[in-house]
């Protein structure tokens, strides 16, 4: 009886084992980036772009599978792509500028800048903006709403209201959790000090200076013909035209963002730069429903790699794939350097 038990729950686990991830991770290397992009899109991903930036070499543009798949669109590695929360780093340089300037104060509360929400948001009188973006604000994440994904909010108001009256998570500073809430905090204050949209503020600031022309605030900016198509697995539907509130770019465009990020050449003084180096981090990820991206620095080869794929499906593996896509893309660039 021991044997048998043993046998089944040992069945069992194996039933459980990821072995499309197993099987991507331990594959043998390709000779070359377009050779791993095509094996990325047989873990399961429409389409997916890479953009290359290594310091004394030409960029390095990328690309695989479909822009389009209903249409046969081949994937085009100059393509907008929603960045998702890519864009928290626009936003956090953003934050940097004005308290550098004096502008805002890290170190006021939300409810100084904020007082309508004293009683709707708890602790709004001890969170403060440095904890919004650091994460440690304790307040819950509005896209936990039951109702988000399937029926999404229209403007900032009704994306706040999420999770107004909610009771905290922790206590603030006490703990660190993600939440898009922050952002959306922050991207309020941006408005209400500099008077203009968050975005305005981020090309006058940001974009304008780097000479970035393909980054967009939301998909009603564009031309929906640029923009890569999303999918969502089991999902017919393309979510391109469905608007979560993220910005557009190009991978080049967030290559060179990235690239000044942190090489500091974003910030206008090293007091900024320092500034911004003790409240947030260089490098991010971003997904929302069809649409992931890596964007990272690697120091060791002087390298910025961006990777898009526009398949989604919130199970974990998928984005574990898109990882380990990423990550030999990584291996194959540091072989060649």
């Amino acid at each position: 009886m021991i044997r048998l038990s043993l046998f089944f729950g040992t069945s069992i686990s194996l039933f459980f084992i990821p072995w499309a991830i197993i099987k991507a991770w331990l594959a043998p290397l390709p000779d070359s980036i377009q050779e791993q992009l095509q094996k990325t899109t047989q873990y399961g991903f429409d389409g997916v772009i890479v953009y290359i930036n290594q310091t004394g070499k030409e960029p390095e543009f990328y690309s695989a599978g479909w822009k389009n798949s209903e249409q046969k669109i081949p994937a085009d590695p100059h393509s907008l792509f929603k960045i998702a929360s890519i864009g928290k780093l626009y936003h956090a340089v953003s934050i940097a500028k004005l308290a550098s300037a004096n502008k805002i104060s890290l170190d006021k509360s939300l409810a100084y800048y904020f007082p309508e929400l004293v009683g709707r948001i708890e602790y709004a009188d001890k969170i403060t903006i440095r904890m919004l973006v650091k994460h440690r604000s304790g307040i819950p994440n509005y896209i936990n709403d039951s109702t988000f994904w399937t029926d999404p909010p229209k403007n900032s108001e009704e994306t706040l209201a999420r999770v107004l009256d909610l009771p905290a998570n922790y206590k603030p500073d006490a703990s660190y959790e993600y939440s898009n809430t922050n952002y959306l905090l922050l991207s309020n204050l941006i408005e209400k000090v500099t008077q203009k949209s968050t975005f305005a503020y981020i090309k006058e600031s940001i974009l304008n200076p780097l000479n970035l022309i393909h980054t967009f605030g939301s998909i009603h900016d564009v031309n929906p013909d640029d923009v890569m198509s999303g999918y969502y697995v089991g999902y017919d539907e393309d979510t391109k035209l469905t608007n979560y509130g993220s910005m557009l770019a190009t991978a080049e465009d967030v290559g060179l963002f990235l690239r000044a990020l942190n090489d500091g050449s974003v910030f206008d003084s090293d007091k900024e730069k320092e500034l911004y180096a003790s409240i947030y981090t260089f490098e991010h990820t971003g997904l929302i429903v069809g649409y992931q991206s890596i964007a990272k620095y690697h120091k060791d080869i002087d390298a910025v790699v961006i990777q898009f794929t526009n398949t989604t499906n919130f199970d974990g593996y998928n984005w574990n794939l898109s990882e380990i896509g990423y990550n030999r893309v990584v291996k194959i660039l540091r072989r060649k350097s």
